[in-house]
């Protein structure tokens, strides 16, 4: 019963299946490994960008880090969330590789919307060499409350960033889940809504840990390659995180992956209904915020459930008190251990 996070699943064999065979012989360090141009080839048929520059880096905070330092100047400002994953988990990482750049926060419970950032865009940039200038802007997809932006919802938000000229970066820790959740294509979810820079996930739906940038203006390659290697995100054995990515995109792996993500949390979300818990957030992916009462959190943690509190009250807590959680499905989650979860509850 591990719901903690899709971080703590197991890889898929065809992760594993790549990294055993290129686990042999010698090969060309630094992305120059053959397994490399295999895994550039496919993502630009992916997102149908035969031009996209494609790099490897090992975590999500050095992708999205590293991206928006390619498109940030020092004294420039990013715009995203306050719940971003970039604001709240990364300890700083994209003002440290931007080199001091300000994260500016649009203020939101969930998605961004396109006023708020106007809003957020036209309050800054103003104060002359006194304030922040106006730099890229950062969109979440999925959400950190698992929430999905609509492709309107995301040319609205990149129509008000291409209206001041700006960049727009989309941190795709769990890009598959939300293209499954909609249906579309990863051109129709990035470039042609309008997406210049995307951090393309794996490590959350399969793989040990890779992540791939994809920029579809391939004249930010260089400045990102200076920027990986100078942060000391280069790695000399490549071909791990090529074989990974080359295991992750095989056969649709990535896609199966996300569906059954998905598919698992739709699962546990039926369940949850049934047994009347409410949601904080409506659950469009593989993330389910919920609420339920201190009594059957606290037989869940006897019985050896895993997943995150959002509310850290709960010894000495008032048994009917309703304390929030988010529970995460990944691709190897059982339906039986989802109702063996759904069994402790009344």
């Amino acid at each position: 019963m591990y719901f903690s996070s899709d971080n703590a699943g197991p890889a898929l064999p065809q992760v594993m299946q790549r990294v055993q065979e290129a686990n042999t012989g010698f090969a060309l360090p630094y992305g120059a490994d053959p397994i490399m141009k295999e895994v550039r080839e496919r993502i630009r048929d992916i997102f149908e960008a035969p031009d996209a520059a494609v790099f490897l880096v090992a975590t999500g905070t050095a992708a999205n880090a590293l991206a928006l330092a390619s498109y940030c100047r020092p004294w420039q400002a990013v715009f995203c969330t306050r719940i971003a994953h970039i604001q709240e988990d990364e300890c700083n990482a994209p003002e440290f590789y931007s080199g001091g750049a300000k994260l500016c926060l649009v203020e939101t419970s969930d998605k961004m919307t396109a006023q708020g950032l106007r809003d957020r865009i036209e309050a800054e940039g103003v104060r002359g060499v006194h304030g922040p200038q106006r730099g890229p802007v950062s969109i979440t997809q999925v959400t950190e409350r698992g929430s999905v932006y609509t492709l309107d919802e995301l040319r609205e938000l990149t129509a008000v960033a291409k209206s001041f000229e700006l960049p727009v970066h989309l941190d795709g820790a769990r890009f598959a889940n939300a293209l499954v959740a909609l249906g579309c294509s990863a051109a129709e979810m990035t470039w042609k809504s309008g997406v210049d820079v995307v951090s393309f996930g794996g490590t959350k739906n399969g793989c040990l840990g890779v992540e791939a940038v994809v920029f579809f203006d391939p004249s930010k390659a260089w400045e990102f390659e200076l920027r990986r290697k100078r942060g000391a995100h280069l790695f000399s054995k490549h071909r791990y995180l090529s074989a990974q990515m080359a295991g992750y995109l095989q056969d649709g792996a990535w896609l199966e992956a996300a569906s059954r993500a998905n598919a698992n949390a739709d699962y546990l979300v039926a369940g949850l209904r049934r047994v009347g818990a409410e949601f904080l957030h409506e659950p469009q992916a593989n993330m389910v915020f919920t609420r339920f009462p201190a009594r059957l959190h606290q037989r869940l943690h006897d019985a050896g459930a895993h997943y995150n509190m959002w509310d850290d009250a709960l010894e000495g807590a008032d048994p009917e008190a309703m304390l929030a959680a988010r529970l995460v499905c990944d691709w190897s989650i059982t339906h039986e251990q989802i109702d063996l979860f759904l069994s402790h509850f009344d």
